[in-house]
């Protein structure tokens, strides 16, 4: 069962994660996490990243190990991970990689009003979705090669690109499936007239029942 966390910006975990393999002040962090692309998983600007070491700073989750100053640079603050962060970041990895959560992704939202549209200006849009996925997959993967074939960064350190990369693929496929079956008529609560046009028939089925209510009730 999730549990509800003092600190739950996913970049609190990403600083308790770092913290866990060293001492590190919030610039390092930050280079740290970009130098790691992890900025495509996990939003990141340093007000943020400010904000969420104070709060991990105020829940005692991590402390303060020394503020050093290099010439006349200003000084920099080393954070350090406490007991009570090492178990909560220990805790907080396995709980994501464990419990599914439900989440309401705004493309779910879109499907399940999609009759609003008529089928083929449903099947445009969903056109349109495939290829910008479709670039975004190319883009992905690219990268992706690039970067496996540097030994200085392990397939570990990619492993969320990996999933991302799945996923698009997946969506590619299932949309441009779905976009063709609007078009041709054959996804069921779709039907194709003579002329060729595609209509909805479940709102025609839908009118029926409601108007065999309505006459059930007079009765």
């Amino acid at each position: 069962m999730t549990s509800k966390r003092k600190v739950s910006n996913p970049l609190a975990l990403a600083v308790l994660a770092l913290l866990a393999e060293r001492p590190m002040h919030p610039y390092e962090m930050a280079f740290t996490l970009r130098l790691r692309r992890k900025e495509e998983s996990i939003k990141l600007n340093y007000g943020s990243l400010y904000t969420v070491v104070e709060a991990l700073l105020r829940e005692e989750l991590v402390s303060v190990k020394e503020v050093v100053r290099e010439g006349k640079r200003p000084e920099r603050t080393i954070y350090q991970l406490t007991d009570a962060g090492a178990a909560e970041v220990h805790d907080w990895e396995r709980e994501l990689l464990a419990e599914p959560v439900k989440e309401y992704p705004q493309f779910m939202a879109g499907l399940a009003l999609l009759p609003i549209l008529s089928p083929a200006d449903a099947a445009a849009a969903l056109r349109e979705r495939a290829a910008a996925v479709e670039q975004e997959a190319e883009t992905l993967r690219t990268g992706l090669e690039a970067l496996t074939e540097q030994e200085s960064f392990p397939r570990v350190l990619l492993i969320e690109s990996e999933y991302e990369l799945v996923l698009r693929d997946a969506e590619l496929a299932w949309v441009r499936e779905l976009a063709a079956q609007l078009e041709t008529g054959k996804l069921d609560g779709t039907r194709r007239s003579p002329g060729g046009e595609v209509t909805w028939t479940f709102t025609e089925e839908l009118g029926t029942d409601r108007k065999a209510r309505g006459a059930d009730s007079t009765d």
